[in-house]
Protein backbone atom coordinates (compact mmCIF):
# COMPACT_ATOMS: atom_id res chain seq x y z
CA UNK A 1 0.00 0.00 0.00
CA UNK A 2 1.46 3.42 -0.87
CA UNK A 3 1.86 5.68 2.17
CA UNK A 4 2.83 9.32 2.05
CA UNK A 5 5.23 10.41 4.80
CA UNK A 6 4.54 13.76 6.48
CA UNK A 7 7.66 15.34 8.02
CA UNK A 8 7.64 18.37 10.31
CA UNK A 9 10.55 20.84 10.43
CA UNK A 10 10.79 22.94 13.60
CA UNK A 11 13.57 25.19 14.91
CA UNK A 12 16.26 23.36 16.85
CA UNK A 13 16.53 23.83 20.60
CA UNK A 14 20.33 23.75 20.74
CA UNK A 15 23.02 25.66 18.91
CA UNK A 16 24.31 22.43 17.35
CA UNK A 17 21.08 21.61 15.51
CA UNK A 18 19.53 24.41 13.50
CA UNK A 19 16.43 22.35 12.61
CA UNK A 20 14.59 19.42 14.14
CA UNK A 21 13.06 16.99 11.62
CA UNK A 22 10.47 14.43 12.68
CA UNK A 23 7.95 12.21 10.91
CA UNK A 24 4.48 13.01 12.24
CA UNK A 25 1.92 11.23 10.02
CA UNK A 26 1.35 8.87 7.12
CA UNK A 27 -1.17 9.35 4.32
CA UNK A 28 -2.61 6.03 3.02
CA UNK A 29 -2.99 5.88 -0.77
CA UNK A 30 -0.99 9.08 -1.35
CA UNK A 31 0.30 10.09 -4.75
CA UNK A 32 4.07 10.41 -5.38
CA UNK A 33 5.63 13.58 -3.96
CA UNK A 34 9.03 15.09 -3.27
CA UNK A 35 9.15 17.47 -0.30
CA UNK A 36 5.84 19.14 -1.12
CA UNK A 37 4.96 21.82 1.48
CA UNK A 38 1.62 21.05 3.15
CA UNK A 39 1.37 23.54 6.00
CA UNK A 40 3.31 26.51 7.36
CA UNK A 41 2.77 27.74 10.95
CA UNK A 42 5.35 30.31 12.08
CA UNK A 43 8.72 28.62 11.80
CA UNK A 44 7.23 25.11 11.74
CA UNK A 45 6.69 23.61 8.29
CA UNK A 46 5.11 20.27 7.37
CA UNK A 47 6.09 18.50 4.15
CA UNK A 48 4.79 15.54 2.21
CA UNK A 49 8.33 14.24 1.96
CA UNK A 50 7.80 11.17 -0.18
CA UNK A 51 5.50 8.25 -0.84
CA UNK A 52 6.81 4.80 0.04
CA UNK A 53 5.22 1.39 -0.24
CA UNK A 54 4.28 -0.44 2.95
CA UNK A 55 4.81 -4.14 2.25
CA UNK A 56 3.46 -6.75 4.64
CA UNK A 57 5.03 -10.20 4.87
CA UNK A 58 3.23 -13.33 6.07
CA UNK A 59 6.26 -14.39 8.10
CA UNK A 60 6.07 -11.16 10.14
CA UNK A 61 2.44 -11.64 11.21
CA UNK A 62 3.47 -12.15 14.85
CA UNK A 63 5.24 -8.77 14.84
CA UNK A 64 2.20 -7.07 13.31
CA UNK A 65 -0.04 -8.54 16.01
CA UNK A 66 2.38 -7.30 18.69
CA UNK A 67 2.20 -3.83 17.12
CA UNK A 68 -1.61 -3.91 17.01
CA UNK A 69 -1.78 -4.92 20.68
CA UNK A 70 0.07 -1.72 21.62
CA UNK A 71 -2.03 1.16 23.00
CA UNK A 72 -1.24 3.13 19.83
CA UNK A 73 -0.50 0.94 16.76
CA UNK A 74 2.21 2.58 14.69
CA UNK A 75 4.07 2.65 11.43
CA UNK A 76 7.84 2.95 11.77
CA UNK A 77 9.47 5.44 9.40
CA UNK A 78 13.19 4.88 8.83
CA UNK A 79 15.09 8.00 7.68
CA UNK A 80 18.74 8.85 7.15
CA UNK A 81 20.57 12.15 6.76
CA UNK A 82 22.87 11.53 3.80
CA UNK A 83 23.73 15.13 2.90
CA UNK A 84 21.89 15.07 -0.44
CA UNK A 85 19.62 17.77 -1.90
CA UNK A 86 16.74 16.50 0.28
CA UNK A 87 16.96 17.19 4.03
CA UNK A 88 16.39 13.51 4.87
CA UNK A 89 16.39 10.35 2.79
CA UNK A 90 13.33 8.19 3.51
CA UNK A 91 14.48 4.57 3.48
CA UNK A 92 11.62 2.41 4.60
CA UNK A 93 8.17 2.08 6.13
CA UNK A 94 7.36 -0.94 8.28
CA UNK A 95 4.53 -2.07 10.53
CA UNK A 96 6.87 -4.46 12.37
CA UNK A 97 8.20 -3.13 15.68
CA UNK A 98 10.97 -5.74 15.52
CA UNK A 99 12.25 -4.43 12.18
CA UNK A 100 11.97 -0.84 13.44
CA UNK A 101 14.11 -1.79 16.46
CA UNK A 102 16.72 -3.37 14.18
CA UNK A 103 17.11 -0.11 12.26
CA UNK A 104 17.19 1.93 15.47
CA UNK A 105 20.06 -0.17 16.82
CA UNK A 106 22.55 0.69 14.06
CA UNK A 107 22.91 4.34 15.12
CA UNK A 108 22.95 5.72 11.57
CA UNK A 109 19.22 5.82 10.96
CA UNK A 110 16.45 7.88 12.48
CA UNK A 111 13.41 5.77 13.32
CA UNK A 112 10.15 7.58 14.05
CA UNK A 113 7.05 5.89 15.43
CA UNK A 114 4.01 7.38 13.65
CA UNK A 115 0.41 6.50 14.67
CA UNK A 116 -1.47 4.33 12.17
CA UNK A 117 -4.71 5.73 10.76
CA UNK A 118 -7.84 3.65 11.53
CA UNK A 119 -8.16 2.23 8.00
CA UNK A 120 -4.53 1.12 8.01
CA UNK A 121 -5.00 -0.58 11.40
CA UNK A 122 -7.89 -2.60 9.94
CA UNK A 123 -5.87 -3.51 6.83
CA UNK A 124 -2.85 -4.70 8.86
CA UNK A 125 -5.09 -6.57 11.34
CA UNK A 126 -6.91 -8.42 8.53
CA UNK A 127 -3.60 -9.38 6.91
CA UNK A 128 -2.03 -10.53 10.19
CA UNK A 129 -5.04 -12.61 11.25
CA UNK A 130 -5.26 -14.21 7.80
CA UNK A 131 -1.59 -15.23 7.68
CA UNK A 132 -0.74 -15.87 11.33
CA UNK A 133 0.11 -19.44 12.28
CA UNK A 134 0.32 -20.04 16.00
CA UNK A 135 3.53 -21.79 16.96
CA UNK A 136 3.22 -23.93 20.08
CA UNK A 137 5.83 -23.35 22.76
CA UNK A 138 8.14 -26.32 23.21
CA UNK A 139 10.21 -26.36 26.35
CA UNK A 140 13.66 -27.79 25.90
CA UNK A 141 14.62 -30.54 28.29
CA UNK A 142 18.07 -30.83 29.75
CA UNK A 143 19.77 -34.19 29.47
CA UNK A 144 20.94 -35.79 32.70
CA UNK A 145 24.58 -36.08 31.72
CA UNK A 146 26.89 -34.41 34.24
CA UNK A 147 29.65 -32.67 32.34
CA UNK A 148 31.24 -31.07 35.40
CA UNK A 149 32.50 -34.33 36.95
CA UNK A 150 35.34 -34.94 34.50
CA UNK A 151 38.48 -32.79 34.76
CA UNK A 152 41.25 -34.01 32.55
CA UNK A 153 43.20 -30.76 32.42
CA UNK A 154 42.87 -30.51 28.68
CA UNK A 155 40.59 -27.46 28.62
CA UNK A 156 38.03 -27.42 25.84
CA UNK A 157 37.51 -30.95 24.54
CA UNK A 158 36.85 -29.64 21.03
CA UNK A 159 40.41 -28.28 20.74
CA UNK A 160 43.21 -30.80 20.29
CA UNK A 161 46.02 -30.25 22.76
CA UNK A 162 48.96 -32.44 23.56
CA UNK A 163 49.59 -31.19 27.08
CA UNK A 164 47.89 -29.88 30.17
CA UNK A 165 46.54 -26.35 29.69
CA UNK A 166 47.02 -25.61 33.40
CA UNK A 167 50.79 -26.26 33.41
CA UNK A 168 53.29 -23.53 34.18
CA UNK A 169 54.67 -21.77 31.11
CA UNK A 170 57.99 -23.09 29.86
CA UNK A 171 60.79 -20.67 30.66
CA UNK A 172 63.29 -20.38 27.91
CA UNK A 173 66.59 -20.28 29.85
CA UNK A 174 69.42 -19.00 27.76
Amino acid sequence: MPLGVVVRKTPGVTRWAKWNWSAVAVLPGAAPAHWLELRHEGEAVEYHATTLTLTLWATDSEAYLANLSDSCPSVYVVMRDEGTDAPLNMLLLTASPYEGQDYADNGEDIVEKVPMPEGLVAWVRDFALTHHEHEAFVKRRRDNERVDLKQDGKGDARIRQTSDVYRAPNRGLV
